[in-house]
């Protein structure tokens, strides 16, 4: 039975691979940050749904700014894969606390890898990172596109994308990069602007919520459903040799579209509802992102299947059954 660990267990990506990895019969171990309340929720129906969960399913204590609870873990897991998804990912946010994006996305990467080198040099490791390395660089971007990051939270995640590259290089350890394009689902958070979307178009329906305010319409990103990427995840630890991977649609779509989307699928007029604040503008802004994912395809025979209009019909009917209950 293989041993994997993931760090952001609790998030979007942690959730579904979490799930993925049971149901192909690892022993799964999950670093979880301690808070005074419990921040579970994408987890918890693990229990519910997998049976192996309640043997094979573990939950540790841990944080990305802690180097020595990490050492700690990967000595006593002896993992062959470490997943890392943890971070602090909303780029917005990255400007208003630049200096904990910095330590907990980039530096904690190199707590990760180290923690590796010294405990468990013969494990594989896949290190999550992001189309916002490119920033500015016009599409379509692959993995050998310029980086140009526009923010705290992509210069953070660049400097863990060329550690990742530097100690593949430098130790010979297996260490995977995966640049991966805007993905969602409906366990994506709701200050997402996707997620935030479709969830005020499920309030709008439902008489319970009058307006949405969003930032840049005029942005756009290459968005495809969280539950196929990581499978791509996997895929790319599965590889004889590790390498940099792109995943993505290879399709555009502007805020405005997937807003006009989500609504029209309830059967509402974007227009009516939606008021635009620049408070939600980026000091500086990513005008667009979009994939081409030819390596990931022709490599990993990994291919997005869902696009963004269908997402956001999924992520509007999931949003509408969870708030009217059914």
């Amino acid at each position: 039975m293989k041993r994997a660990f993931i760090t952001g267990v609790t998030g979007q990506d942690g959730s579904y691979l979490a799930e993925l990895l049971l149901e192909k019969g690892y022993d799964v171990h999950g670093l979880v940050r301690r808070s005074s309340s419990f921040n579970r929720g994408r987890i918890d129906p693990i229990w519910e749904t997998h049976p192996q969960a309640a043997d094979h399913f573990h939950l540790h204590y841990g944080d990305m700014t802690d180097g020595v609870s990490l050492v700690n873990l990967i000595r006593e897991i002896q993992p062959d894969e470490v997943y890392n998804l943890a971070a602090q990912s909303h780029v917005k946010v990255s400007f208003e606390m630049p200096e904990y994006t910095a330590s907990a996305d980039g530096i904690g990467t190199i707590r990760l890898l180290e923690a590796i080198r010294t405990g468990a040099p013969e494990a594989r490791f896949y290190q999550a990172s992001t189309s916002e390395m490119f920033g500015a660089t016009p599409p379509p971007q692959d993995e050998h596109t310029v980086f140009y990051p526009r923010s705290p939270y992509g210069a953070a995640k660049l400097y863990a994308h060329w550690a990742t590259v530097n100690y593949r290089e430098a130790y010979d350890l297996y260490a995977v990069s995966g640049i991966l394009f805007n993905h969602e689902s409906p366990r994506r958070g709701e200050t997402f602007v996707t997620r935030k979307i479709t969830h005020a178009v499920a309030q709008i329906k439902l008489g319970r919520l009058d307006r949405l305010t969003l930032g840049n319409l005029d942005a756009v990103r290459d968005w495809g459903y969280a539950k196929e990427y990581v499978e791509g995840m996997w895929c790319m630890l599965q590889q004889d040799e590790p390498s940099t991977y792109v995943l993505g649609t290879g399709v555009g779509t502007t805020v405005r579209d997937f807003c006009r989307i989500a609504f029209e699928h309830a059967g509402l007029d974007w227009q009516e509802f939606v008021d635009y604040d620049e408070r939600y503008e980026r000091p500086t802004e990513v005008d667009a992102l979009i994939a081409d994912p030819s390596k990931a395809r022709d490599v990993l025979g990994w291919t997005a299947t869902t696009d963004a209009e269908q997402l956001a019909r999924l992520m509007v009917d999931a949003d509408l059954a969870a708030l009217s209950g059914s």
